[in-house]
């Protein structure tokens, strides 16, 4: 029986995809890795004060790419195609993100988010320890407690804020970002053909 035309296409496919999850599999392993090394260290040898500010960063990047991906997942491409035919920076940008959804959301919500969310929890039991430590706390799992629930509300909290939010600006963020990626390339890519048409 001979195979349809479409068989090598699903293969491709199958093969792209598996290609993807051990290319996010193994970048999630090496940069939560990384970042939870650096964390650790700044915060073991620095100040509480430090500690929180560390954490409060982990968690308001975690938040910051949930409202890009939650953005790209929801904006329509429609709007930036007319952007694009008036050359407007960012336009065609945007129209790459939003034609790789998928892929986008996964990295900004799966990816960055479980790394943001795994590299906070360790940084909180750090930081309890410091805060046990110095107000030399009679029940120190208190301080574990606090920090985990302090963690997790403003987690959970700032996610639902960003989300609501990055439905109602889809378009603004998308392009938002559109225009920083532009800027990247340019700086990148200072002579490229474009730029010299421009």
């Amino acid at each position: 029986m001979a195979k349809s035309p479409s068989e090598p296409d699903s293969k491709t496919a199958k093969l792209r995809q598996l290609r993807w999850v051990i290319s996010v599999f193994l970048a999630t392993i090496v940069i939560s890795g990384t970042i939870t090394l650096l964390s650790d260290e700044v915060m073991d040898g620095g100040s509480l004060a430090m500690a929180f500010f560390i954490l409060l960063v982990i968690v308001a990047v975690g938040i910051f790419f949930d409202i890009i991906g939650m953005a790209v997942a929801t904006a329509d491409e429609k709007p930036f195609h007319s952007m694009a035919a008036r050359k407007v920076p960012g336009a065609q940008e945007a129209i790459r993100l939003l034609r790789n959804a998928e892929r986008v959301s996964s990295v900004c919500n799966d990816v960055v988010g479980d790394i943001c969310g795994v590299v906070a929890g360790a940084a909180s039991a750090t930081a309890a320890v410091q805060l046990a430590q110095k107000f030399s706390l009679a029940w120190p799992r208190a301080a574990t407690l606090g920090m985990s629930a302090l963690v997790a509300g403003l987690t959970v909290g700032g996610k639902a804020i960003g989300k609501a939010y990055a439905v109602r600006s889809c378009t603004q963020i998308v392009h938002a970002v559109g225009k920083f990626l532009y800027r990247l390339h340019r700086i990148s890519h200072p002579f490229s053909k474009k730029q010299r048409k421009r």
